[in-house]
């Protein structure tokens, strides 16, 4: 075992094992700082509705930080929230068809915020087994009763909450980040009213892109403003901005703000954060054709991949994921499609759950069809040959 200065044993060499382990499994995690004009074609942020660089949207940023100063200043309860903060709130629950909204410093502080507030010793929680890691990370803060189901089965989630038969909550992602498949929360809303379950929905990656004008998952489902749901969002794709808000009931809302640790003891997000995102929901309130053409993007990616041999996700958003032979197929393939000018996921173990290998593929509304061509025709250039059906 290496030894530190004076024969101390080494605090972190377990650190250094772990980091070979990694490199021998071709796994290791790299950081690439993008500048700030990328000449990459982007199909791997999540920007979605192409927002994040709109002027409209960066100058209410800019705007923000000049009115409200560069930083909250302190936590939601002393000097964090403003009459900004207040304004997105509501504009958001009221576009979403809740009433009332909260929103956090990010997506994953309000996944942590639902799970871990709405939840007790005595409860079960039900969670998808292809769910977020920010849910994953919740079941475990909280204090409840975990059970994890099968990926998109309301049956197993019924079994689960006639087993349990006390107070319950049924938490599943809306649109599932890996292969952008959607839950079927109409069932599993059906499952939870049958044992007076809540559903708590993480619509990440429905808002902006489902629903009526992009009113998210839960409006395209009829959910939106029932009493036993609740929904988190994220701030950082649809709206092209920073931060999370849970969404639902008032009396939910209110006990969060009394309750949940990451809103207490966390600074409020930053005011330009905030300007950004409401510029963005209301750019988005006068474009609803947006979200459509996101999907639309998506699902001529997917057609046109699939035409050509490959296997990929039928998207019922606007993520497509293509399976990769191998976990250093994928690195390669997507780097290779980087040195062709595309910037493309690549999603490996222990990241993806089923442990297959992916390049991920986040439609954007932006796209020109040109550009979707030159997508299409540089992944399957640089495609291993195994990649191939």
């Amino acid at each position: 075992m290496p030894q530190a200065p004076g024969n101390a044993l080494d605090p972190f060499d377990w650190i250094d094992e772990r980091a070979e382990a990694r490199r021998r499994a071709g796994l290791v995690r790299t950081l690439r700082p993008r500048p700030a004009e990328s000449p990459l074609l982007d199909l791997a942020s999540n920007d979605y509705l192409g927002l994040a660089r709109r002027t409209e949207i960066t100058g209410a940023a800019a705007e923000a930080a000049r009115r409200w100063g560069a930083g909250a200043t302190g936590s939601r309860l002393v000097t964090g929230s403003t009459e900004l903060h207040a304004t997105l709130e509501r504009e958001l629950a009221e576009f979403c068809g809740f009433e009332a909204a909260l929103v956090f410093s990010s997506g994953y502080a309000a996944n942590l915020a639902a799970v871990t507030a709405l939840t007790a010793p005595g409860h079960l929680l039900v969670s998808d087994a292809g769910n977020h890691a920010s849910i994953v990370d919740g079941c475990r803060l909280s204090r409840a009763e975990t059970v994890v189901v099968p990926h998109a089965d309301p049956e197993a989630v019924r079994k689960a909450l006639a087993a349990h038969g006390g107070r319950a909550v049924v938490v599943s992602d809306s649109v599932f980040s890996v292969d952008g498949d959607a839950a079927p929360l109409a069932e599993l809303a059906a499952a939870g009213a049958e044992h007076g379950a809540a559903l708590l929905v993480d619509d990440a990656h429905g808002l902006g892109v489902l629903g009526e004008g992009g009113r998210g998952a839960l409006d395209a489902a009829g959910l939106a403003g029932r009493p036993g749901v609740v929904v988190t969002l994220t701030l950082s794709k649809s709206l092209g901005s920073q931060g999370g808000a849970v969404l639902g009931p008032a009396r939910v809302v209110e006990h969060l703000v009394n309750a949940a640790r990451t809103f207490i003891f966390d600074t409020g997000l930053a005011p330009a954060a905030a300007g950004a995102a409401l510029a963005a929901l209301r750019l988005l309130r006068a474009r609803p054709e947006l979200g459509g053409r996101a999907r639309e993007v998506a699902t001529t990616l997917y057609e046109r991949l699939t035409e050509a041999g490959l296997t990929a996700s039928r998207p019922d958003a606007a993520v497509v994921s293509v399976r990769a032979p191998s976990p250093e197929q994928a690195l390669r393939w997507a780097a290779d499609c980087r040195d062709e000018g595309l910037s493309v996921g690549c999603f490996r173990p222990p990241s993806v759950p089923d442990g297959i290998s992916r390049l991920r593929l986040t439609a954007r509304a932006d796209l020109t069809p040109e550009q979707v061509t030159t997508a299409v025709d540089t992944i399957l250039r640089t495609a291993p040959a195994a990649a191939r059906h």
